[in-house]
């Protein structure tokens, strides 16, 4: 009832779910769920994802009666603007909400990454008599949640990986917005999931609390694999008119059939009313506190007999780098400046996970099925398999979009920095996850390689050209394109070390140049975009023009500027390998790097030139790639679209002529 009083109040929201599912709700959060509504991130609590986000209401329901920091007048104020009930659950909004759901499908993907992150915590740190990491993963889900691919991907890959501490309840109501989902949704969802390796219990009432309570206890005695508990429901249960029609699903009930819905469960309260007796019923605070206080005695054995493992166990679930981490950081991007190497961008990643890896235990990630185009497996790595469970390397397979949400999920759970890998074009499979991770602040590392026409003669159907300026247009995520193995080094850095949300790291397919040696340049990188080489005349002298670039590009403009500071054209180069950090930067910074009085600017990136203008200005050039790519070796596609030293050099002279 308070999920209709909310959807009626805000004349906005799905009552359906929330109404069909409360009866299995109930049996899991009041017999079964162990948290602590007072500590809502106690590091060992359950795990409870709303896949089907849309259901919101009964999330927000749970959390306000079970004692979470959600007072009625938060669910008084459902779906409106500045609440803590917002219209699908969003991490760092609400009390007690794991993850950001909405889009369906991931939380269930979300959900297999916890459960992931889990067991693998729990194989590193649990010893003999201490069972420090011991919880579930418990998720609700629905058809539509099915239906979207991602659930293949994921669920096929927890199946493999037999996490057995995921328990998922199927919302087997056979309604969806459409109606009657037997018209277009007819797969034998029992065997799809046993095919995968799950353990399936099939035909729960989910209006019958013993039969629920049952299902639960089979699905934690399973030890080897994952458990889908199907719950044939009633959407809307409890509703004389719309209970089991697609019109309760996204529409509020309306005042008459409220009425009726009130009556028919004898429910004589007003709007927003919980009886004292049924609030001190629900309210799970001095349980859950208890259950967290003797966890703490278990820990606090635990860190007498290994105090180096609960040492450790507390920095990672604390978000904590390693006390050493900042003079190692700093020696690999110093070794990385004095080495000098001409190499791939790809490889120069590979060195930083070489030499970030061992120094950091909470590094967890993969490749689907790319690891050896990726550089993504370091030489500490180790697979995780079912047989090698504490194994930080992750064999995604061929699944993008499942990867990016599962490594999301790891994130959320606590305890790893996790880290993921495609192609850039591929990206494309990937990127509603990393919309997500950047609405939920999300401390997960995407890495694309392979990222312009560089790539060469697999042709357009590889080749990015678009993507860079699509992702840096998204809000709260810091992407990557370094010129070289000193930059990559930072980047690598900077995206360990910022948690506030994702980072895109994106590197190239063929060898780059090193450019310069910049010792002294080495902090500035981290601002996203500086000043790699001044022009030839005096310092105190403003330049002529300025050549920005990324990625490979740096090199042609670093040889086009020494071209034209031979002909007395004053060339400054700016290395920009992250806009989205330049961006950041103070005004006086930026215009220190960019003068506003220096109107002649040539920007260079092999990809699409919308938003380089925001450089460049009016009064310059951005010189870039606004079709697709071809076929054809590299350096050939380079000089057929126009991306030379020639032809840099021919921009700048028409643009300081004028």
């Amino acid at each position: 009832m308070l999920c209709v009083d909310m959807v009626e109040a805000a004349n906005s929201g799905h009552p359906g779910a929330p109404m069909g599912m409360a009866d299995i709700a109930t049996v899991l959060w009041r017999d079964f769920l162990k948290h602590n509504p007072r500590n809502p991130l106690w590091s060992n609590r359950d795990r409870f994802v709303l896949s089907n986000g849309h259901a919101s209401s009964m999330l927000y329901a749970l959390l306000h009666l079970t004692g979470y920091d959600l007072p009625l007048d938060e669910l008084r104020r459902f779906r409106q603007l500045g609440s803590k009930t917002p219209g699908h659950p969003e991490v760092g909004v609400t009390p007690g909400v794991e993850t950001t759901t909405g889009p369906l499908g991931q939380g269930l993907t979300n959900a297999v990454g916890m459960a992931l992150a889990e067991k693998t915590l729990a194989a590193q740190f649990n010893r003999p008599d201490f069972d420090i990491v011991n919880h579930y993963t418990y998720t609700f889900l629905g058809d539509g949640c099915l239906m979207e691919g991602i659930s293949h991907e994921a669920c096929s890959l927890a199946g493999t990986l037999k996490l057995s501490k995921l328990i998922a309840f199927y919302d087997d109501n056979g309604i969806s917005i459409d109606g009657d989902v037997d018209g277009w949704f007819t797969d034998d969802t029992p065997q799809r999931f046993l095919s995968y390796g799950w353990h399936v219990i099939e035909n729960v009432d989910g209006h019958d609390p013993l039969a629920i309570q049952e299902a639960i206890l089979d699905a934690q005695s399973t030890t080897d694999k994952p458990t889908l508990i199907c719950c044939k429901t009633v959407i809307g249960q409890g509703s004389p008119k719309k209970a089991g029609s697609h019109d309760v699903h996204g529409a509020p009930l309306g005042s008459e059939e409220v009425t009726r819905t009130r009556k028919a469960l004898h429910w004589i309260y007003e709007p927003f009313e919980v009886p004292t007796k049924i609030g001190t019923y629900w309210n799970g605070s001095e349980q859950g506190e208890m259950r967290e206080t003797l966890w703490n005695s278990q820990f606090f054995a635990y860190a007498k007999q290994y105090p180096e493992l609960a040492a450790e166990y507390t920095r990672r679930v604390e978000n904590q780098l390693p006390s050493n981490w900042s003079a190692t950081a700093e020696r690999h991007v110093r070794t990385a400046a004095l080495q000098a190497q001409s190499i791939a961008s790809r490889q120069a990643s590979q060195a930083a996970l070489n030499a970030f890896g061992p120094q950091l235990p909470e590094l967890i990630g993969g490749s689907a099925d790319l690891s050896p185009s990726n550089n993504t497996f370091w030489k500490g790595a180790a697979d995780n398999t079912p047989n090698n469970p504490e194994g930080n390397y992750i064999r995604f397979g061929v699944r993008e979009f499942g990867m990016s949400s599962i490594a999301n999920g790891i994130a959320l759970h606590g305890g790893f920095i996790p880290y993921c890998a495609t192609f850039l074009v591929f990206s494309d499979y990937a990127r509603n996850a990393l919309r997500v991770a950047a609405l939920s602040h999300v401390h997960a590392i995407f890495v694309y390689t392979h990222d312009s026409i560089g790539l060469g003669e697999d042709g357009p159907t590889h080749q990015p050209v678009e993507h860079l300026t699509s992702f840096r247009a998204m809000p709260n995520i810091s992407v990557w394109r370094p010129c070289d193995s000193v930059e990559t080094a930072v980047a690598w850095k900077k995206a360990i070390e910022d948690q506030s949300g994702p980072h895109i790291l994106v590197f190239s397919r063929q060898t780059l140049a090193y450019q310069l040696r910049r010792a002294d340049q080495l902090s500035l990188i981290e601002r996203g975009g500086y000043v790699l080489r001044e022009h030839d005349g005096h310092r105190e002298d403003q330049p002529d023009l300025i050549l920005i670039a990324t990625g490979s590009e740096v090199e042609l403009a670093i040889e086009a500027a020494t071209k034209l500071n031979r002909k007395g054209i004053r060339a400054r180069v700016v290395s920009m390998p992250s806009t989205t950090e330049f961006d950041k930067q103070s005004k006086q910074y930026r215009d220190s790097v960019l003068p506003p009085q220096v109107t002649h600017r040539v920007s260079v990136e092999a990809g699409s030139t919308l938003g380089w203008h925001k450089y460049v200005g009016s009064n310059g050039f951005a010189m870039g790639i606004d079709t697709f790519g071809e076929s054809a070796p590299a350096s050939e596609l380079y000089a057929h679209f126009g991306l030379t030293v020639e032809n840099i050099i021919e921009q700048a002279e028409q643009l300081t002529a004028i």
